[in-house]
């Protein structure tokens, strides 16, 4: 469903609300598909979203709750009863129901332990206590285990028993007495063995797992190596503690890459969506690299105040700043960008830096060497300038290149070395350091091959 069409239902939707056609409206709610009923829902006030909701039978309602934003969750928590809230919530996925509880007042918290039973208050406050970043906080309880010793013919009746209430019954896990997880079984296999065969017999004990410590960025890292639609996650004496799903994995994917975005772009990353961001909270989130990027540029004007001398003999070489300035950014910029995106996915790694900066440094030569040369020809022929600072500028825009991309390219490798995100030396970092250098480079070489007085 495109945008015009969420538009075009988000309108029938309030036009039948004003005229209270209400069972029209549930006929229509009920005939789309939940995905598309929760984008829909979202973009009405609290009075309208929350009536259309209630209209949902039992079985949808959870399921168009799961695909709401977290921000819309919270709107809905805030405004149902508790017996409504419950209900809600024992529909849920447990990862869905954990994502939401880290979200939602602690008063809400309370009433949702309160209502679960002991084992389940147990457990979730267990995943609670997860880090934010961590495996551990993304899994869900929702998986079908084997013993080893089970037929495959009591395997299969044991996902037909349990099936509908699990996240995927594709892969399942085997684990031993000691709940270690000691393998895994396609449910392909299951359908295609001999029913007397032993589970230990067709199990794959070859698994790739993750801890549930582990940062959520390395099991993207995984899920994208080893193309699992889910994979196992233990604990440190390698007991089954939970699986995580492709389809939570993509969120995090979304969110690292928003969140490296952001980050590329100087502003503070944000876990809300744009639109339900305060005017004071997106300024908020930008002011601070602004102010650290503004006072790091005065570093400009200090070198050029230092040779005043110079631009007093040669005003013409102001001129030329913005465009060598210019160029060491973008130059820079295009580095730093393919650089950080080939470590985000992991097409390099920090044993490839010397290559890495090298080939770059070729790059740099081939690109600085074209652009010094037309920039040479354009000022000689036809901004008939003289051939002294032609040389000079052409020279420097050559340095320029040269240096902005070996910056761009070994910055993001350091600040990988040093655990930080290497998303921070994007354009704007690597733009406010290229200018205060080549500045330097600019008026060194002038001292040098202009007749200063």
């Amino acid at each position: 469903m495109d945008y015009q069409e969420y538009k075009e239902y988000e309108d029938y939707f309030r036009k039948l609300i004003e005229e209270k056609q209400l069972k029209e409206l549930k006929s229509c709610i009920t005939e789309l598909n939940v995905v598309d009923i929760a984008e829909i829902i979202e973009d009405l006030d609290d009075k309208d979203m929350l009536l259309i909701f209630r209209m949902l039978p039992k079985e949808i309602s959870a399921e168009v709750f799961s695909h709401m934003e977290r921000y819309n969750q919270v709107r809905i928590v805030n405004s149902i009863t508790e017996p409504e809230l419950n209900s809600i919530v024992d529909e849920l996925y447990f990862d869905d129901m954990i994502d939401l509880l880290e979200e939602v007042p602690a008063n809400v918290v309370t009433k949702v332990l309160a209502n679960a039973p002991v084992n389940e208050r147990k457990l979730i406050n267990e995943f609670l206590r997860y880090p934010e970043d961590s495996a551990g906080s993304i899994m869900t309880i929702e998986y079908v285990v084997f013993k080893p010793d089970m037929s495959v013919r009591d395997a299969m009746s044991h996902i037909k028993e349990i099936g509908m209430d699990k996240e995927t019954i594709y892969t399942c896990y085997v684990e031993n007495e000691y709940k270690m997880l000691i393998g895994f079984v396609s449910l392909r296999t299951l359908v295609i063995s001999d029913e007397d065969k032993k589970i230990s017999d067709i199990m794959i004990d070859d698994v790739v797992c993750v801890n549930t410590l582990d940062d959520r960025e390395d099991v993207a890292d995984k899920f994208k190596k080893y193309g699992f639609i889910a994979l196992p996650v233990v604990d440190g004496e390698y007991r089954l503690c939970g699986i995580i799903t492709f389809d939570d994995i993509m969120d995090v994917v979304e969110e690292e890459a928003t969140e490296d975005f952001h980050r590329m772009a100087a502003i503070n990353p944000s876990e809300h969506a744009y639109l339900d961001q305060s005017t004071w909270e997106l300024a908020k989130n930008r002011i601070p690299w602004l102010l650290v990027l503004m006072i790091s540029a005065t570093l400009t004007s200090g070198i050029i105040e230092n040779y005043n001398y110079i631009i007093a003999q040669f005003l013409i070489l102001t001129a030329f700043i913005p465009m060598i300035t210019d160029t060491g950014g973008n130059s820079g910029s295009q580095s730093s960008t393919v650089i950080i995106r080939a470590l985000a996915t992991g097409e390099i790694n920090l044993s490839d830096a010397f290559k890495v900066v090298f080939k770059e440094i070729r790059v740099a030569l081939i690109c600085g060497g074209i652009l010094s040369f037309v920039n040479f020809m354009r000022m000689i022929f036809v901004s008939k300038v003289e051939f002294g600072i032609s040389l000079l500028v052409s020279l420097t825009m050559l340095v320029t290149v040269v240096l902005s991309k070996f910056l761009g390219a070994a910055l993001p490798m350091l600040a990988k070395k040093i655990n930080i995100d290497p998303a921070i030396m994007a354009s704007a970092v690597i733009t406010t350091i290229i200018d205060s250098v080549v500045l330097i480079i600019y008026f060194n070489l002038a001292v040098r091959l202009l007749p200063i007085i």
